[in-house]
């Protein structure tokens, strides 16, 4: 296909095969449409609500696109009221991460249109704009798709646990604004019931893929008290600041920032409670830090094994773990060669994430396997949830046929007519009455060759058993 992911407005892939996203009535439809012009190229005309998932993520727009379309804390609640607001929307939750901005909804046909368009006015961007990043899926695919984000299997960092988390507190706010009804109730919690069924049985989350990530993770191996190092990390950049978040929260109370700009350190430090220092008081620092996590631009490595090799003497030799992310290097290789120091490289650590990799893309067949399973179930018992108020008509409608005939034999039982004979006009008037309707209705679809309708018509209303018992 010549289009790229990044143009998903232009051709979808499902599991189901191609099926077109916001596109205008002159651009291809997918095969079962064929012959058919639509403004939203489906051909499913569609009179009842519908399950909606529509969005941006970081697999099709640019981070300036995501920033404009991403939701505040602060208008968040506002966004949930004007979603659930609009005409055929009947309930929302809006989902808005640095990675993407989605909004599930249960809508009335064709709704992803008016949806989208809103998305566009609330951020005051033209719908061509995002038509050329957003994607929709209906029903059983925008279920597989929350599924699939709440497991971590559409993140960047495949497996990464933290949008669950984001994806929990999109649904407490939707719920305590009013914007969920059954549907999506009932969606998300068996989401959250899959998804931990993939967390505990594949561990797709256990074996980190980031290498800040891979450091720390590392780290938490060599301390049996995690909680109680302390570390020291030099330098201030992005890389640092993630491995900072990751220590905090694996519980690392004791953390100093060393840069060679003391306000960066400092700036970083106040994000995170910690100590800022510069890289000349480094010596000193080494002496009380159990984990020392490096990745500088410096040319010229910032840690030497004269250096580690005093703070060595001054802790009576506790070990001291160090992870340089750098290239080229912060820590000398020398400093490896010292007893009680763990010294591992940016090269170490791509070949566990490399290896992690590979665990993680196995345990997400596996997630993908049970997710099916969950979207089997969650389809059949919605199924089960929307023959209710057939089954409910009918049997109303076979009530009222009951008391109107118990109506008429009661009467006649009190004109003094025989018993037994208003009993058996009873059970023949009931039966024709009940029989009547659907003969009527059997005999115009074998008229106009509905054999569909005859088909189930046989499965529905004639009962083997019963036909097959000899009469008493």
């Amino acid at each position: 296909m010549s289009q790229s992911y990044a143009r998903i407005s232009i051709l979808q892939r499902t599991r189901r095969g191609w099926y077109s996203g916001f596109v205008t009535p002159t651009l291809s439809a997918a095969p079962e449409c064929k012959g058919r012009t639509l403004p939203i190229d489906r051909c499913d005309d569609r009179d009842f609500m519908t399950l909606l998932a529509l969005g941006i993520n970081h697999k099709t727009a640019t981070i300036e696109v995501r920033e404009q379309v991403a939701f505040t804390p602060a208008e968040l609640a506002g966004a949930l009221a004007e979603l659930k607001s609009l005409p055929g929307v009947n309930e929302a939750a809006v989902l808005s991460t640095c990675n993407r901005t989605e909004l599930y909804c249960v809508t009335d046909a064709q709704g992803e249109r008016s949806v989208l368009d809103w998305l566009g006015r609330f951020h005051g961007l033209p719908p061509e704009t995002l038509m050329q990043s957003a994607y929709h899926y209906l029903d059983g695919e925008a279920a597989r798709h929350l599924m699939r984000v709440a497991a971590g299997l559409d993140s960047m960092v495949l497996g990464e646990p933290q949008i669950l988390g984001q994806l929990k507190e999109a649904y407490q706010l939707a719920r305590d604004n009013a914007g969920l009804g059954g549907e999506l109730e009932r969606l998300f919690q068996h989401t959250f019931s899959v998804t931990k069924q993939v967390r505990s049985e594949t561990g797709i989350g256990e074996n980190p893929v980031s290498v800040a990530y891979a450091a720390v993770n590392l780290a938490s191996h060599i301390f049996d008290d995690f909680g109680r190092a302390r570390a020291l990390l030099i330098g201030a950049g992005e890389t640092i600041e993630l491995v900072a978040r990751h220590l905090r929260e694996a519980g690392i109370r004791g953390l100093t920032v060393a840069n060679r700009t003391r306000e960066r350190a400092e700036t970083l430090a106040n994000a995170f409670d910690a100590e800022a220092i510069s890289l000349g008081e480094i010596p000193q620092a080494l002496t009380h830090a159990d984990i020392i996590i490096s990745s500088t631009a410096s040319p010229l490595p910032i840690l030497g094994k004269g250096m580690v090799e005093s703070a060595l003497k001054k802790r009576r030799h506790r070990p001291m773990f160090m992870v340089d992310i750098a290239v080229p290097r912060d820590i000398e290789s020398q400093v490896g060669e010292l007893d009680d120091v763990f010294l591992y490289s940016v090269d170490d650590l791509q070949e566990v994430i490399e290896e992690n990799r590979k665990q993680r893309a196995v345990a997400a067949a596996q997630a993908e396997s049970l997710i099916e399973h969950g979207i089997q179930h969650w389809q059949r018992e919605r199924r089960v949830r929307g023959a209710g108020d057939l089954i409910r008509r009918y049997r109303e409608q076979g009530e009222a046929l009951r008391e109107e005939a118990e109506r008429q034999a009661l009467a006649q039982l009190a004109r003094g007519e025989d018993p037994q004979k208003v009993l058996q006009r009873l059970s023949r008037q009931l039966t024709n009455k009940l029989l009547h309707g659907p003969t009527l209705r059997l005999r115009e679809a074998s008229g106009e060759e509905r054999h569909d309708i005859l088909q189930a018509a046989d499965t529905l209303l004639i009962d083997p058993a019963a036909s097959t018992q000899d009469p008493a």
